[in-house]
């Protein structure tokens, strides 16, 4: 029976997606980039050289536009991979539109829609690549050490306009807008990433040293809480699921559980003045402040379309004041459908990372979606283009199911007549 010839140029895109599946083109790497670099912010400390919001808001929204517009470059022919996470974040778009469309929270929250949709659809086009590797890992924490740098710069620069009196003496941006949360979140994030890529050997120490011990630095000046018990709590859980399959998570966590003992012993004093912040206990037991706002936007008498669908997008604060939980602003800005969809991505993430064998992958997967859960109590950032949702969208990518191998058929030869063949030479 004969059989058909495969044209050439089918097996070739046969080969290239395979290609693409196995590791992700560097211009995936800086739209990826690109996207931490949007969600930044452009609020925060006041800097050595004064940046106009209006600047820091056009170069944040640029790097979106730019990112999306690589992310496209790299994937013309709009391949993507089925993935719960964004799906879900495409549905949470829809009480952000309903919501915003009222005009309650002005024309700004119509600009937040469109830019949470350009943030979806970047993400959409680099599912692509997702559940091949460690390559966004990787990028995730060289572009926020990169940011940790400026801090850094700034701090040696002028170390007075870097721990201001206004912040008691805390850690902020002193060349970018970034406050002791934001930087204490980027701190905490690759430190955790980079301790689980040494313990998989995917670094050395050398490396993995100078990442984390800068890190830790800035972490500790920055007396942001919530990032160190992130940080701890989301290790305990990522080196946990190692601890069967992998002597080095065993020995890791039996010298970290000693010296954490040591530690806790020998300088209790210092570690409970540091954990106080010079606060008063009533302070410290009232959230820093953030329950009487919370109280009040509970309080807020609201219509049912607005419980279903919220307010509309806006800069996540209540009366002026920060919100300061991810939950409540959900509730405020996209209502009860917002929260049961943001639960619905904490249960989806979190049971597909229990179900999948202990790995590498699995590790940071459970590490960032433990990092990100604690942090929602006191940070907001899970109902818009945040760095809370791009570190969930690198869980995504490290549990989701590798690309099963596309068959390239093979290219029949052509039979030659045996009259029809030379003669062989003797």
């Amino acid at each position: 029976m004969a059989t058909e010839a495969v044209p050439a140029q089918d097996t070739q895109d046969t080969q290239d997606t395979q290609a693409a599946q196995e590791r992700p083109p560097r211009i995936a790497g800086i739209a990826w980039g690109l996207l931490i670099l949007n969600t930044l912010g452009s609020a925060g400390a006041e800097t050595i050289v004064p940046l106009p919001r209006s600047l820091i808001q056009m170069a944040t929204m640029g790097a979106l536009v730019a990112a999306f517009a690589l992310a496209l470059a790299a994937n013309l022919r709009l391949r993507i991979r089925p993935s719960a996470y964004v799906l879900l974040l495409t549905l949470l778009l829809v009480p952000s539109v309903l919501s915003s469309a009222e005009l309650e929270a002005g024309f700004g929250a119509l600009f937040r829609c469109g830019r949470f949709a350009l943030f979806v659809a970047t993400l959409w086009l680099l599912t692509r690549w997702w559940g091949a590797g460690e390559t966004f890992v990787r990028t995730h924490i060289r572009v926020y050490f990169m940011v940790l740098g400026s801090v850094a710069a700034g701090l040696l620069i002028s170390p007075g306009a870097a721990m201001p009196g206004l912040y008691g003496g805390r850690l902020v941006g002193a060349l970018w807008p970034l406050t002791p949360p934001q930087i204490g979140q980027y701190a905490a994030v690759i430190i955790g990433l980079t301790t689980l890529l040494l313990l998989g050997r995917r670094t050395d120490r050398m490396s993995a040293a100078f990442v984390i011990v800068p890190s830790l630095v800035l972490l500790a000046l920055t007396h942001t809480r919530t990032a160190t018990l992130g940080l701890l709590v989301g290790l305990v859980v990522a080196v946990g699921s190692l601890v069967l399959t992998s002597a080095a998570a065993r020995r890791f966590f039996t010298w970290a559980v000693a010296v954490a003992v040591v530690a806790g012993v020998a300088f209790a004093s210092a570690l409970q003045a540091w954990f106080l912040r010079g606060q008063s206990q009533e302070y410290f037991t009232s959230l820093t402040g953030r329950a009487k706002v919370w109280d009040a936007l509970l309080a807020e008498p609201r219509t049912t379309s607005e419980q279903l669908f919220g307010m509309g997008l806006g800069d996540k604060s209540f009366g002026g004041l920060p919100i300061d939980n991810s939950w409540l602003a959900v509730y405020h800005e996209q209502g009860l459908t917002g929260i049961v969809i943001v639960s619905a991505v904490f249960l989806v993430l979190g049971t597909v990372a229990l179900l999948r064998p202990p790995s590498l992958a699995r590790a940071a997967a459970l590490f960032l979606i433990t990092y990100c859960a604690m942090a929602s109590y006191t940070e907001a950032g899970l109902g818009d283009a945040s760095p809370y949702l791009l570190h969930l969208a690198l869980a995504a990518s490290l549990v989701a199911a590798p690309a099963r191998p596309v068959d390239v058929p093979e290219i029949p030869r052509r039979r030659i007549p045996r009259w029809a063949r030379r003669p062989e030479v003797r």
